[in-house]
């Protein structure tokens, strides 16, 4: 009879592993639908961004252009617009399409996206319709990186263009890139969900630990050689996470379909594009598995060595305290890996540093298990302590496998809330204009055509604002130092920037952060020109409660510029208020002709939607990791009770009441958890502050939120050590005899 017959015939005749063996099978599924999810992210990121790489614009070459093509980013009530402007050169025909763009719109024409279609609808064309022209056309889905995105194909004259227009051979169809963010993000998810799920399917599988080692070693003790206990055992957990793997790939659609909702990047997703390579998908099918035979079969050390001893269940041997030195070796070389990393290095080395941080858990958590029960045994005041403190001390490998899903969660959540508020404070920033105010960078020689047609279009809109050029110098100071400055009187730098420039009484002023002296300064287009001396009679004025992000900007009155000086860069800027904001808004985008017209909202956009992204993709993480940690915690104490039911039969044959029995199980169960979690929680902020001081060491924030992943994994480890009084009365209720 072969292993598998074996191993079928117990799965049918013992109902205690039938259970383990489902439990298992429900631990491979979940890893193996989890790992396909992950996995899938990078691809699909790809996918999606490969079907809007034809709205970047695409590299020039030495053949002959055929359009002129110009790419902006648009807004309408704070959504996001891409804005493609396109001007054909000769036939429009004989410009190759990408999939799902219908045509090439002629001038006063667009094409649009369905949910931008919409709005054009819903909206008065001073708000957004009159920025693009007659809709004559729709893009489909195959154009769009998301279902809901807002694209404008508009088409022009040649003449009509932005002096920043590319002329291109056509639309770009070069390969896209995977999300980067999105890649590092899969690849921590897979350690921070996939261990759990393992850590659930070896709890599962300790169910009958006991009761197969006896077996196994019977077996051996019987004549069996090891390669056949081995195979048994193989054949045993092959059948049960085979169809675990199975099962996770069927539900592998659903779940991402499920992901399909889950915004990133401003929408989300189609439905076909969390798809895998057939052979990469085959792979990790047979992988986890495998992985868990491999881990089962290596887990016989004992039987197949020392049968008697596994018989016997002699007590393991006590973790050494050189595994104290793990997490001090870990953090020494992740902290060497973040002061070495740089603009030039990649990230693998530091995210192999924090590998190494979360896999010294498992080597310091036995050692920490048994401390905590020696500290029991010695101070011990009720039975329930002696008794919990023993289990600890006596079998900490065995103890810790409860708490090890609740402590990688606790420092990923750590990990997650030491990072999320330090980079909220770096979002903001931007040029020195108010965010109410919209303008377009240009050049001197389209500034005025700009302000002029700006200004018409608002006159038509019946709006009172007006298009004001703002001309950006560069201050140049006798020790050789630069300063960037804008041209504009005091009223108007009060209206239209952040600087706060005090009384406007002064006459002609340079105004600085700082003390200079006006007459040594020498104004010019750009830092590397010598420039021209500032009119005479110009004073210095120091602006006071500068914004920090204005630091080392300056404001030069008109009247202290030179005669004969001709700036190179004007902005066109406008102010707004809530009400005409988007009026405003389309105003200048007609008169900029495809050039950006930035504010706030462009500003902020990417920081926002990264932020939103990361809160989003954190809080489901955390989420995932609490539920597997707990339902891992939760088998793992039923598996110490079922592992032990002929100790805990002679107990209660001996008089042991249930609830001491509880009690002590409670407490081994829990107060390791307790102190692995605290400890997971300062690795886990310390961890958060290296990896930002990569970013910003200056900008660190710590929220009073550091503690709740701390409590959260506490409470979800004594909630799962809850399982123990039902299971230890099911050990009640059946005769000692069966064991």
């Amino acid at each position: 009879m072969n292993a598998f017959k074996i191993a079928w015939r117990v799965l049918r005749v013992d109902r205690r592993t039938r259970t383990s063996a489902i439990l298992t099978a429900a631990g491979v599924a979940v890893a193996t639908g989890l790992v396909l999810l992950l996995v899938a992210l990078p691809f699909a990121t790809q996918v999606r961004a490969q079907r809007a790489e034809w709205q970047q614009v695409a590299a020039t070459g030495s053949a002959q252009p055929v359009m002129l093509m110009d790419q902006s980013a648009d807004y309408s009530n704070g959504d996001k617009i891409v804005r493609v402007d396109v001007a054909a050169l000769g036939d429009p025909g004989s410009v190759e399409l990408p999939p799902g763009v219908p045509r090439v719109p002629g001038p006063g024409e667009v094409v649009v996206s369905p949910e931008l279609g919409k709005k054009l609808q819903a909206l008065p064309p001073s708000q957004l319709g009159d920025r693009f022209g007659k809709p004559v056309d729709a893009l489909g889905q195959d154009a769009l990186m998301f279902p809901e995105q807002l694209v404008a194909l508009v088409g022009h004259t040649p003449e009509q263009m932005s002096a920043k227009a590319n002329p291109v051979l056509g639309f770009s169809d070069r390969q896209a890139s995977p999300d980067p963010m999105l890649q590092l993000l899969a690849g921590v998810g897979v350690v921070v969900l996939l261990v759990p799920s393992l850590v659930l399917v070896a709890s599962s599988a300790r169910l009958t630990a006991a009761r197969r080692e006896r077996r196994l070693a019977a077996l051996r003790l019987a004549g069996g050689t090891p390669g056949q206990v081995a195979g048994m055992v193989a054949a045993e957990t092959a059948l049960s996470s085979a169809v675990g793997a199975l099962a996770g790939l069927a539900v592998s659609p659903a779940l991402a379909g499920l992901a399909t909702f889950v915004p990133w990047d401003g929408g989300t997703w189609q439905a076909t594009d969390f798809t895998l390579p057939p052979v990469l998908t085959a792979v990790l099918v047979v992988a986890i598995p495998a992985l868990v035979v491999l881990a089962g079969v290596l887990g016989l050390r004992r039987v197949l060595s020392t049968p008697l001893g596994a018989v016997a269940s002699h007590t393991p041997k006590k973790p050494h305290w050189w595994r104290l030195l793990a997490l001090p070796a870990a953090g020494a070389f992740f902290a060497f890996a973040v002061s070495s990393s740089g603009p030039g290095s990649g990230p693998m080395v530091v995210l192999f540093g924090l590998a190494l941080v979360v896999g010294s858990a498992a080597v310091i958590g036995p050692w920490v298990t048994a401390a905590v029960g020696g500290t029991f045994v010695r101070s011990w005041r009720r039975p329930a302590g002696l008794l919990a403190g023993r289990r600890l001390r006596d079998d900490p490998k065995g103890a810790y496998r409860a708490s090890a899903g609740v402590v990688l969660a606790v420092f990923a959540g750590s990990l997650a809330l030491t990072i999320m508020p330090s980079l909220e404070s770096l979002a903001g920033g931007g040029r020195s204009f108010q965010d109410s105010v919209l303008y377009v960078e240009t050049d001197a020689a389209h500034a005025a055509q700009v302000a002029e047609q700006a200004n018409g279009n608002l006159t038509r809109y019946g709006q009172g604002a007006r298009a004001v050029g703002v001309p950006s110098v560069t201050l140049n100071n006798p020790t050789g130092g630069t300063q960037s400055a804008l041209v504009l009187s005091c009223a108007d730098a009060q209206a239209l920037t952040r600087f706060q420039l005090g009384t406007c009484d002064r006459g002609p002023t340079v105004y600085s952060d700082y003390a200079v002296d006006a007459g040594t300064l020498r104004i010019a287009s750009a830092s590397d020109e010598k420039g021209l001396p500032l009119a005479a009679g110009t004073h210095a004025a120091v602006m006071s409660h500068q914004d920090k992000n204005l630091s080392g900007s300056a404001v030069v009155d008109p009247g202290a510029v030179p005669a004969g000086f001709q700036p190179e860069r004007v902005t066109v800027a406008v102010p707004t208020t809530p009400e005409n904001r988007e009026v405003v808004r389309t105003a200048l985008s007609g008169a900029a002709a495809g050039d950006q017209v930035q504010s706030r909202e462009l500003k902020l956009d990417g920081q926002q939607n990264e932020l939103g992204d990361l809160r989003r993709v954190t809080v489901i993480g955390l989420v995932a990791a609490g539920l597997l940690a707990g339902a891992s915690a939760a088998v793992a104490t039923a598996g110490s009770v079922m592992d032990r039911r002929r100790t805990f039969g002679a107990l209660m044959a001996a008089g042991t009441p249930v609830r001491v029995l509880s009690r002590a199980l409670r407490m081994e169960a829990a107060l390791p958890a307790m102190v692995a979690t605290i400890g997971a929680g300062v690795v886990g902020v310390l961890v958060g502050l290296g990896l930002f001081s990569v970013v910003d060491p200056r900008s660190i924030v710590l929220s009073p939120w550091l503690a709740a992943p701390i409590v959260l994994g506490i409470g979800v480890a004594v909630l799962a050590a809850s399982v123990c009084t039902p299971a230890l009365k099911r050990v009640q209720a059946e005769p000692l005899g069966d064991e």
